[in-house]
């Protein structure tokens, strides 16, 4: 039997005969030849089958297949300069292990997109889709790399929560047995007691935010990655989030720059991510709205349209940092030289992506966080146990959020984050 080796490994086979398994993508014939396109998920490779090879039947069969039939070839793999993999593969036979029992709905020509997300399940085998979500794969890998090689210890956190931690207004209410609970919107307040005990640790796992939101940023179900580290302040807070954006940035362009120009991304707009990333205040950030003709004034949120037209002021994501308290979480520890503001950042991606991080400081006084629990009218006897990090050694300490698929669509130059995760879960979408 010959060994079995994936397409993306070919190129440390060159003369041998090996045997490939995987599925047609597609296929043209000249008459004498059959070029037959094969994917098998690590990539995709030509496959040249002749009848003098094959022999009559078998090369008339291998005319017939149909698209995502799946089976094996043995072949003999030649260097072919033409090729993106730099070879082929000359086929001496195959076995078609099963055809497609009705016409493969995806075809090349254009879809709408309602069409293609119906049909998800399926869309996950193009050559785009199969790109994307190895970026994702490595964009993950990168940042557990960064916190696992710097002494972070990952601190699994609950998905069921008795309160909300980010605004109740955009809770998943969820029977518990006779009681209710909520899907977590974030494992941040878990992450603290870790911090507490660990010192630094990162949470990595799905949350869920009921927002009715339609927007090309938003999905109900996403995942994010949030480090907490005990004596850290908000200067040290965006030193960290600014060292981990460039190692993950750094990592992709290594380690998946082809499939970066399989989707067709400017690969300058992502070197240019380096440190210093430049740091404004919130008020310097509304002085640069108000000059671009913004309405806006201290006290307002930044949407969409205002963060797009921030970054487009900077070649790399930009750090806002010290927003009004009034529009912050009640956890986020306020600036005693204004108190005004909270001690908190956001980091907004260039190229209009938006806010893909965001973090605080976090109030380490018991007195000023049971107020700032009674200002936001949230239920006491469901933080009391968060209150106990304050009462038995409390300490300075930060921490940050970062979105998974936010980060994706930007690096990959995405328009929408339904592209960024396998199955997107959005309002009007749960399925497939």
């Amino acid at each position: 039997m010959l060994a079995h080796v994936y397409i993306e490994d070919l190129h440390r086979h060159v003369g041998e005969e090996v045997t490939l398994k995987g599925w047609i993508y597609g296929k043209r014939s000249s008459g004498k030849l059959h070029f037959l396109q094969v994917r098998d998920g690590t990539g995709i490779v030509q496959c040249v089958a002749s009848k003098a090879d094959l022999g009559d039947e078998p090369f008339a069969r291998a005319d017939k297949l149909a698209h995502e039939t799946s089976l094996t070839i043995d072949g003999t793999v030649r260097e072919d300069k033409r090729s993106p993999l730099g070879v082929e593969l000359h086929v001496k036979g195959f076995t078609v292990f099963a055809e497609p029992t009705r016409e493969y709905p995806i075809s090349p020509k254009d879809h709408g997109t309602a069409f293609l997300m119906d049909n998800r399940h399926l869309w996950l085998r193009s050559k785009r889709q199969v790109a994307i979500l190895r970026i994702r794969a490595e964009i993950i890998k990168a940042i557990r790399n960064y916190f696992d090689s710097r002494g972070f210890t990952l601190l699994d956190a609950p998905i069921f929560t008795p309160a909300a931690c980010e605004g109740t207004s955009s809770l998943f209410e969820v029977n518990y047995f006779d009681d209710k609970a909520y899907l977590t919107q974030s494992g941040q307040l878990y992450g603290e007691a870790g911090a507490m005990a660990l010192g630094k640790v990162y949470v990595f796992g799905p949350t869920f935010r009921a927002e009715k939101s339609k927007t090309r940023r938003h999905l109900t179900e996403f995942w994010m990655v949030e480090p907490e580290v005990a004596w850290l302040d908000l200067d040290g807070d965006m030193d960290l989030a600014e060292d981990l954006l460039v190692e993950v940035v750094a990592q992709v362009l290594k380690n998946r720059r082809a499939e970066l120009q399989i989707i067709e991304r400017d690969l300058t707009k992502l070197e240019n991510v380096k440190k210093p990333f430049p740091r404004i205040r919130y008020e310097e950030a509304i002085a640069l709205l108000q000059r671009k003709g913004k309405d806006c004034k201290f006290g307002d949120d930044f949407g969409a349209d205002e963060e797009t037209a921030i970054s487009e002021e900077f070649d790399r994501p930009v750090m806002i940092h010290r927003y009004p308290s009034s529009i912050k979480s009640f956890y986020m520890k306020r600036d005693p030289e204004d108190p005004r503001t909270a001690l908190c950042v956001d980091v907004i991606a260039p190229e209009g992506y938006g806010e893909i991080i965001g973090g605080s400081q976090r109030e380490d006084d018991l007195a000023l966080l049971e107020a700032r629990l009674d200002e936001h009218k949230l239920p006491r006897e469901s933080f009391e146990w968060y209150l106990d990090l304050r009462r038995y050694g409390s300490v300075p300490h930060a921490g940050f959020g970062l979105g998974v698929e936010r980060t994706v669509a930007w690096l990959c130059g995405l328009h929408h984050v339904r592209e960024t995760i396998p199955f997107p879960r959005m309002m009007e979408k749960i399925t497939p």
